[in-house]
C-alpha cells in the first residue's frame, strides 16, 4: 500500500458517520464510509457512486490547491483525478484503506499535470522573441500606414517560412494549433519563423534604404 505524501493533507481514517471535511491543512475522511461507498458503486449503485464523487471532491480540491494557485488550474486537477478514479474504480480492494488509495491517484495525477505545464512552457518561450520581433515589425508599417509593403515581403518569403508567420503571427495560432493546421512539427515552425523574421528585416531594411 502507498503511502501519501508528506505535502498532502494528514488524513485520519475513521468510521463512517463523520462528514468529510472541507479544505483544510488536516483532512478528517471517512475512510470506512467511502470505501463502502465504493464497493456498492463497483456493484453497480450509481446512487453511492454519485454520493462518492460528491465528498471526495473538497479533500481532492484541498489537496489540488498546495500545488496550484490558479483556481482554474485547481478545478482542472480535481477533474483530472475524478476521470482518473472512475476509470480505475474497478481496481479498489474494498478491504484496504480508501485514502491512501485516492491520494496515490491524486499524487500522480498532479505530478503528470505539472510535468505537462512544463513541457508546455518551454515549448512557447523559446517563441515569445520572435513573435515580439513580427510584431513590432507589423507595428512599425502600421505606422506607416504601409501594409501592402508588409504583405508584399511575406509574399516573398520562402513557402514555409510564410506559412509560419501566416499562422503564428497573422491569425495569432498557438504552436499547437500552427503544428495541427499545417503538418510542421513545433521545432520546425520555430525555426521557420525566427528565419523568417530574420529575411524580413533584411528586405523592410533595404526596401527603406532604396
Amino acid at each position: 500500500m502507498a503511502d501519501p505524501s508528506s505535502r498532502s493533507p494528514q488524513l485520519r481514517l475513521v468510521g463512517s458517520g463523520c462528514e468529510a471535511a472541507p479544505e483544510a491543512s488536516r483532512a478528517t475522511i471517512p475512510d470506512t464510509e467511502w470505501a463502502i461507498l465504493m464497493a456498492h458503486a463497483q456493484d453497480g449503485d450509481r446512487a453511492a457512486y454519485q454520493r462518492l464523487l460528491r465528498e471526495i471532491t473538497p479533500y481532492l480540491r484541498s489537496l489540488a490547491a498546495r500545488r496550484h494557485r490558479d483556481p482554474g488550474d485547481i478545478e482542472d486537477a480535481v477533474q483530472d483525478v475524478l476521470l482518473t478514479v472512475h476509470a480505475i474504480r474497478h481496481t479498489f480492494d474494498p478491504t484496504r484503506p480508501f485514502g491512501p488509495w485516492l491520494v496515490t491517484i491524486a499524487k500522480r495525477r498532479f505530478i503528470d499535470r505539472l510535468r505537462s505545464q512544463g513541457r508546455r512552457r518551454r515549448r512557447e518561450l523559446p517563441l515569445a522573441a520572435e513573435h515580439e520581433a513580427v510584431a513590432a515589425l507589423q507595428v512599425r508599417f502600421d505606422e506607416g500606414s504601409d501594409r501592402r509593403e508588409l504583405k508584399k515581403a511575406i509574399d516573398e518569403l520562402p513557402p514555409m517560412q510564410r506559412q509560419a508567420v501566416h499562422l503564428l503571427r497573422l491569425r495569432e495560432m498557438s504552436l499547437k494549433e500552427a503544428s495541427q493546421a499545417s503538418g510542421m512539427s513545433i521545432a520546425s515552425l520555430k525555426v521557420n519563423v525566427h528565419r523568417a523574421v530574420k529575411n524580413l528585416r533584411r528586405m523592410l531594411g533595404d526596401r527603406s534604404e532604396t
